[in-house]
């Protein structure tokens, strides 16, 4: 089972450093960033750009895995960050996971005044998806919905790596189509409608999740269990960290319906905050974890 800690950039590098040390020293094994450009639950704060932020991460640990949770495509170009993520991927020595989904309408507003629709976030999701494996596959550039495979390389992977794993965020028929295709790796945080669940409620969404994404697999003679699992917990009003017990059964639920990474908020903000936790409950729990599971 993969442990896994978002950690929300919103310390200077000075405070931040030692975060991602602490992040490693926890026994974690992945940690990752967020990408958006605005977003309502950090209103007002520092708010560090993530790709940057996590190619600071890759010089302070030795271990832990770095991954964008979820990189946007709503705002990111495919050879960009097709570039972007192979740059990572070496400073890390080969320790990146992309993770990518389709961003957000304020998002798109935030980066050049348009706000997308759910229809047209989802067609671009896909076609930067499309994009960035037809990159890396050796294709040199990228031009709205075709790619070309002349002229200089514009992202070529480090000689000594292959490609870094591609973890795609869906919680919908078209998403899981996406992931069946052309995924590593599936992420979750149970959709927009599970903010809203705790408990049985919110494991039975995500179970049915898991479900339909075994269903796509199935539609394109895939095996899921290829697939990275990842959960992200703690978004809505669910709490995993309210102590170390509960963090343990979280990670051991989530393996029993099939997932293989469960990802928790770093604690962040102070006592009270929506994603704050006892830092000592989270090495516990993270030990208590290893043992039980």
């Amino acid at each position: 089972m993969r442990l896994g800690a978002i950690v929300l950039q919103s310390q200077p590098w000075t405070d931040a450093r030692s975060t991602w040390q602490q992040v490693e020293h926890s026994g974690f094994d992945v940690g990752y960033v967020a990408d958006h450009l605005t977003h309502s639950t950090m209103a007002g704060q520092w708010w560090a750009d993530g790709w940057t932020t996590l190619a600071a991460a890759a010089q302070v640990t030795a271990r832990l895995q770095l991954g964008t949770l979820v990189a946007s495509a709503a705002v990111r170009n495919p050879a960009a960050l097709a570039r972007a993520a192979a740059t990572l991927h070496d400073l890390s020595n080969g320790r990146f996971v992309l993770g990518l989904g389709a961003g957000t309408a304020t998002d798109s507003v935030a980066d050049r005044g348009v706000a997308l629709t759910a229809g047209q976030l989802a067609g671009r999701y896909a076609e930067v998806v499309e994009a960035l494996r037809a990159l890396w596959a050796g294709a040199s550039t990228y031009q709205g919905s075709h790619v070309a495979t002349d002229g200089v390389v514009v992202a070529a992977l480090p000689d000594h790596l292959a490609p870094p794993p591609l973890l795609l965020a869906a919680h919908g028929p078209r998403g899981y189509d996406l992931v069946a295709r052309h995924a590593d790796g599936w992420s979750t945080y149970g959709g927009p409608a599970a903010t809203r669940l705790a408990g049985d409620d919110l494991w039975a969404a995500l179970a049915g999740q898991l479900r339909s994404v075994e269903q796509a697999c199935a539609g394109h003679d895939r095996d899921p269990a290829e697939l990275r699992r990842s959960v992200l917990l703690g978004y809505g009003p669910d709490r995993p960290l309210a102590d170390a017990a509960t963090y343990a059964a979280s990670v051991a639920r989530a393996r029993d319906i099939g997932f293989d990474e469960v990802v928790v908020y770093w604690p962040n903000g102070a006592p009270g905050d929506r994603f704050w936790a006892d830092p000592a409950v989270v090495a516990d729990g993270v030990a208590r974890a290893r043992h039980e599971v």
